[in-house]
């Protein structure tokens, strides 16, 4: 079974959440670690000979080390590139936490030391009326990895986030900065010493803007030592 498992969350959609799941994926093989990532849902994908594909999904799928058909990587594919809730409606389909805590509980089965669940969007994005995301990382009890994009307004986005999160009873692993554009955000330290000093989390690392960088580039900048303490 998955020795590890973390879900990564972000403050926001677009924060780069699968930039730095594919580099914490490749961080860990550079360690000589097996690994495995999912992303149970994915909205905005694009027909390919090979039926619905997602780029994201694909992303997770290059940088894990164990081989696995995209269908596990992404069991549910939604073509509209909106919000998953209002895409599965679209598609005709209806999305609920049990089956997607049923795929995720089905890969934590095959053998890594590391295997990471990426979410949509933010911690509250709804998947039904009834159900946001975050009822699946509460069902699994599994720790969370925030991923904050360094922009006007991360530190409230940031802050809320985790205290969504801990008031859930998960605990926060741990954040990762991520510069979404070459424009360095103005007083960017400042907001990084604030960020470490009030998350109550370690930061694993503070991703550069590098134009189309590989996460294995990338994966010098992240320390996952606190992820594997015992």
């Amino acid at each position: 079974m998955a020795k590890t498992c973390y879900f990564v969350t972000g403050t926001d959609t677009g924060v780069g959440k699968t930039l730095v799941s594919a580099t914490l994926l490749e961080a860990a093989k550079a360690r000589g670690m097996r690994t495995l990532a999912i992303k149970p849902v994915a909205s905005g994908c694009d027909m390919t000979p090979d039926g619905l594909r997602n780029e994201d999904a694909l992303i997770l799928q290059a940088a894990m080390t164990e081989s696995l058909p995209y269908e596990q990587v992404n069991p549910v594919a939604l073509a509209p590139a909106i919000a998953p809730h209002v895409a599965a409606a679209e598609a005709g389909r209806s999305l609920s936490a049990q089956r997607l805590v049923g795929f995720c509980r089905g890969l934590q089965t095959r053998p890594a030391d590391l295997m990471l669940i990426e979410g949509a969007g933010g911690w509250r994005v709804p998947l039904n009326e009834r159900e946001t995301y975050a009822a699946v990382p509460r069902a699994l009890g599994t720790p969370v990895i925030l991923v904050v994009a360094l922009r006007l307004g991360c530190i409230n986005h940031a802050l809320l986030t985790a205290e969504a999160i801990r008031a859930d009873g998960l605990t926060l692993a741990g954040w990762v900065a991520n510069r979404p554009a070459p424009e360095i955000m103005a007083n960017e330290s400042e907001t990084l010493n604030y960020l470490r000093g009030h998350l109550g989390a370690p930061c694993l690392g503070v991703l550069p803007w590098l134009e189309n960088a590989a996460p294995a580039v990338l994966a010098d900048a992240l320390d996952l030592t606190v992820l594997f303490e015992k």
